[in-house]
């Protein structure tokens, strides 16, 4: 029994010390998780909002919508034809959302709405899908 606790203690020890030191070398195999059980319990994935969504324009048709934003008085900021934070940010306002710069589904209905109000007859479900890519696309024609 007392070789038995102090076989635990020694590998104890030698776990808290291993841990200490980064990794598991040193512990016993009864400390560490059998493979089947090693799952990250998050995505590593990194999530970072996209530089420029022009929802399918070019670039001359994504300058007549900043020219566009321009004109209704949302200032998007440079007009090159990129419509990043900026441009997102002065539509936002102009659909009365938050204004936040990334392109979402609050965003995506804005836009829908918008264009309804230019007879499009989208359904306005925050998908940026076929439909409303398309009629963006003929909604920037010219500025």
């Amino acid at each position: 029994m007392r070789n038995s606790i102090m076989a635990r203690t020694l590998v104890s020890v030698s776990a808290v010390a291993a841990i200490a030191a980064g990794s598991l070398a040193g512990a016993s195999a009864s400390f560490a998780a059998p493979a089947s059980d090693a799952k990250p319990t998050v995505s590593t994935k990194a999530v970072t909002p996209q530089a420029v969504n022009n929802l399918g324009l070019n670039t001359a048709r994504a300058k007549n919508w900043q020219c566009w934003l321009k004109k209704k008085g949302f200032n998007p900021g440079t007009i090159d034809g990129k419509l990043g934070s900026d441009s997102w940010k002065a539509a936002q306002r102009m659909f009365r959302v938050s204004a936040d710069g990334i392109v979402g589904p609050d965003t995506i209905r804005g836009l829908q709405k918008y264009l309804n109000g230019f007879g499009y007859g989208l359904v306005v479900d925050g998908d940026a899908g076929t439909k409303t890519r398309a009629a963006f696309w003929q909604f920037n024609a010219n500025c």
